[in-house]
């Protein structure tokens, strides 16, 4: 979302500066070619570095900004420290989590949250969620409320659409028929998007319907994954499954599939189901988050963690037919045209922008962003 902000800004009147706390961001190149200049830190996780805070700070007095929005909680405690060190420059906190659970996330996290509730009030100038539910949740946690506003992610719909192609070449890659019917999920590897539970309800489904196949792509997706490759062993569905990792595709992927899906017990606003919807793919999704939110009535929500259930609803979609499934991916994608499209989104952020720079508000024509990313 960091990328396509910054490439969909007014380049006449914003700048843009990116700062990774840690390594170098897998989208850098993308990023520069959108004007930005990007710099890493090179913080080891785990281990904030106060000189290199300070050093954060130089580099913040010499860019000299406007505002600095930083991503994620740590980013979010390290930038507001850093920008009070060069001179107190308005800093926006972005939020893109929803709960955090002892059981899943780092300690450490957890602990990075609740010092960013209680200094909600004096760092920040504005708190940015990208969902209602992770709103609501941080503002009973303690967040500032005079400060928190609700972005929703964005989804470009001249590089998410459907790609008539995409059915058969996919196909053709997985080594599968071009009648088979496909059911794609698109998610790291992580205990939040729940790949076991994903994994149950294909074992399920594989009961009633033994031709259906099931690809799965993300971070760490993979076969040498011995965790989740176990999982598709002992549901006796290995012949059925297509672990891809990480891809640049993610439209194409969508748009051979006949049904995308999440299994997440926690989310909160998953840009893979925007990205399925907007390739006119109709979509199931755990009811975490804001997904019953983002696909309304042109998708089916059900609960996390009930592999049951999932499975049932998968069947009833496949059952119903392709003429059942394009209508409901039409009205998909005219949902994210109509509530997501990123033109809108980028514009609410550079409103966003504009009202806390303290040059825009003195009538500067050209502000600069920097924005530190985690």
């Amino acid at each position: 979302m960091l990328c396509r902000i910054a490439s969909g800004m007014d380049h006449s009147r914003f700048k843009n500066e990116v700062v990774s706390l840690t390594g170098i961001l897998d989208l850098a190149d993308t990023m520069e070619a959108t004007g930005a200049r990007v710099r890493t830190l090179g913080m080891k996780k785990g281990a904030p570095n106060p000189m290199l805070v300070m050093r954060l700070a130089q580099w913040i007095r010499e860019s000299k900004p406007d505002v600095i929005h930083t991503w994620m909680y740590h980013a979010n405690l390290i930038g507001a420290f850093a920008a009070k060190l060069a001179g107190n420059v308005p800093v926006v906190w972005s939020v893109h989590h929803s709960v955090l659970d002892a059981r899943l996330d780092k300690r450490r996290t957890m602990w990075v949250n609740r010092a960013c509730a209680l200094l909600s009030n004096y760092l920040p100038a504005q708190i940015v969620f990208c969902s209602q539910a992770s709103l609501r949740i941080h503002e009973k946690l303690g967040y500032a409320s005079r400060k928190l506003r609700l972005i929703p992610n964005g989804f470009d719909l001249d590089q998410a659409k459907p790609e008539l192609a995409a059915r058969e070449s996919v196909r053709a890659e997985l080594g599968i028929p071009n009648d088979t019917l496909l059911i794609a999920m698109v998610a790291r590897f992580h205990p939040h998007k729940d790949h076991r539970n994903f994994v149950r309800a294909a074992q399920l489904l594989h009961q009633q319907m033994p031709d259906v196949h099931f690809l799965m792509c993300g971070m760490n997706v993979t076969w040498q994954n011995a965790e989740l490759a176990g999982w598709i062993d002992a549901a006796g569905i290995r012949g059925r499954c297509h672990l891809l990792g990480a891809r640049s595709d993610v439209p194409r992927l969508f748009s051979a599939a006949d049904l995308a899906t999440s299994a997440s017990c926690n989310e909160a606003f998953p840009i893979a189901i925007g990205e399925a919807m907007a390739c006119e793919t109709p979509c199931v999704v755990t009811d975490v988050g804001d997904c019953a939110l983002i696909v309304g009535d042109t998708g089916e929500v059900v609960p996390p963690g009930n592999p049951i259930v999932l499975a049932e609803c998968w069947r009833k979609l496949l059952e119903a037919g392709p003429e059942a499934r394009r209508e409901m991916g039409i009205a998909a994608r005219q949902r994210v045209q109509l509530r997501f499209a990123l033109p809108a989104i980028v514009e609410r952020y550079q409103e966003l922008y504009l009202k806390v720079g303290s040059r825009a508000s003195q009538g500067t024509p050209v502000p600069s962003l920097t924005q530190a990313a985690r």
